[in-house]
């Protein structure tokens, strides 16, 4: 197998292609038909640098709302409602604190200024959504995604304050089920989002579930 170069023409090779570690091609654009394109075919950006690096991994890393593990101590945060819920209310601001967060073990953001358009042009034409925690009137957590029928494609989240991140997700995930989302993408493995009840499926699964969406 070897590694694609992509360039203007709006395509992406077969996932089945991918490389051991899931990475499929490099190069395009991140323009939103791209990755629109990108999302409908099981792919996912990720950046190297200047370079936008496109990954399929198998097996891939999922959530089924169903299967989420609530701790007690989450449970408790949501009765003594230290954060509020809601969602699309900010999400510029969403994927700019997403941006701007400092992760361990990263030097810069995979989240370049292009993405950032983009994402923000997705949410403006209703396909990229957010959950938002807040606390005394400040945002303080949430995460981002694209919404794709009965799909929800996980891409970054922040917290500034303990719990807030968690419970966004926890939320927002309560939510997609009662709206009838049935998977919900978090592209490869965390310890945190396993113990959420995340788990590896397939990725002939996976993109088989996706194209029924």
């Amino acid at each position: 197998m070897s590694l694609y170069a992509l360039n203007d023409q709006l395509w992406f090779p077969p996932v089945q292609d991918a490389l051991e570690d899931g990475l499929l091609a490099m190069g395009g654009d991140m323009g939103i038909d791209r990755l629109l394109l990108a999302y409908k075919s099981g792919i996912f950006p990720w950046y190297d640098g200047d370079i936008p690096l496109w990954w399929s991994p198998d097996p891939r890393f999922v959530l089924f709302p169903d299967e989420l593990k609530e701790s007690k101590s989450m449970k408790a945060i949501e009765k003594k409602q230290v954060f509020q819920f809601r969602t699309n209310t900010a999400f510029a601001d969403v994927i700019r604190n997403c941006k701007l967060l400092a992760r361990k073990g990263q030097d810069g953001t995979w989240i370049t200024d292009e993405l950032e358009v983009s994402f923000n042009e997705l949410h403006r034409m209703g396909v990229a959504h957010c959950a938002e925690a807040w606390h005394e009137g400040k945002l303080v957590g949430g995460l981002y995604g694209i919404r794709m029928g009965h799909c929800f494609f996980g891409e970054s989240m922040f917290s500034k304050h303990s719990n807030a991140s968690k419970f966004a997700f926890i939320q927002y995930v309560k939510l997609l089920k009662q709206e009838g989302v049935q998977l919900i993408d978090c592209q490869v493995y965390t310890e945190h989002l396993e113990s959420l009840g995340a788990r590896m499926i397939p990725r002939t699964d996976f993109i088989q579930r996706i194209s029924k969406g």
